[in-house]
């Protein structure tokens, strides 16, 4: 055998057993820890089909288990709802509402868990998406954003909503219920503080805070920022680059243009 072929082999083992050493916290009123292994040989793992995945773009198909079910509770406390987080520092949050709302026509969740006998795609960068992976069928009837499928999870718990643990987010009482600052703080919290934080305020360490130093509406210029959301590498791009495109099937023009008046609103209320 040559060095090469050594190399591959030992390579693919320490894959297999990384993938089957990986384990899911799970904290909705007791901890758990389950591992691959535990969550394959769950009487309900099924394989699934996910038109339109939003990481691959295209149709997938997983082995997985109906989320609701792992999490084993029908309802979350009041002012609470699911964290999702990720081994790369995303985080990401389901409401009440988008988990328990309307039974007759709502998204349904499921786990999807890498097989170390079948392991997922690559991404184009080459980064790897396993071991578990939030994928949604018919996310549509439940408006779950692209932001809301996180992948490397390896922890899922219920913890306080943004809005109660963290204040420094929120617009003043004066500002109109219809005005487009208040729906880019709901667009902002969703799509935006899964990677960044706000003021302090946030969970997630992927990227910079959106207002300490300085708001990126004070360095770029509108239209930079709008192309800079829409495609980052068409105005700054470098070999560590993670910010992603966010087409308009991610952030519709104008929930766009309530994030930048909510940006803008909030370089002027640094905490």
């Amino acid at each position: 055998m040559s060095f090469r072929h050594a190399f591959a082999l030992v390579s693919l083992l320490l894959a297999c057993i990384s993938s089957m050493a990986a384990t899911l916290a799970i904290n909705v009123g007791g901890e758990r820890s389950l591992t691959t292994e535990q969550l394959l040989a769950r009487p309900d793992v099924a394989t699934i089909r996910v038109p339109n995945d939003v990481t691959f773009h295209r149709t997938m198909t997983y082995r997985a288990v109906p989320l609701r079910a792992l999490l084993g509770i029908t309802e979350l406390p009041a002012g609470k709802e699911l964290q999702v987080t990720a081994s790369d520092g995303f985080v990401t949050h389901f409401s009440a509402k988008l988990l328990f709302g309307d039974a007759k026509k709502r998204a349904e969740p499921w786990l999807a868990i890498e097989s170390p006998d079948e392991p997922w795609p690559r991404l184009p960068d080459g980064g790897d998406i396993g071991p578990f992976y939030v994928v949604w069928i018919d996310p549509a009837a439940s408006g779950v954003s692209s932001e809301q499928w996180p992948f490397k999870v390896d922890a899922i718990r219920i913890a306080p909503t943004l809005a109660a643990r963290f204040p420094q987010i929120a617009v003043d009482k004066s500002v109109p219920p219809n005005s487009p600052i208040r729906r880019g703080q709901t667009v902002f919290a969703t799509q935006c503080m899964v990677c960044h934080k706000l003021n302090g305020a946030g969970d997630a360490s992927m990227g910079p805070d959106l207002n300490l130093p300085r708001n990126p509406t004070e360095y770029f210029q509108p239209w930079a920022l709008r192309s800079f959301i829409r495609d980052p590498k068409s105005i700054r791009a470098w070999s560590d680059m993670k910010m992603p495109a966010f087409d308009k099937n991610a952030i519709s023009d104008s929930d766009l243009d309530a994030v930048i008046a909510y940006l803008g609103y909030m370089a002027k209320r640094r905490k």
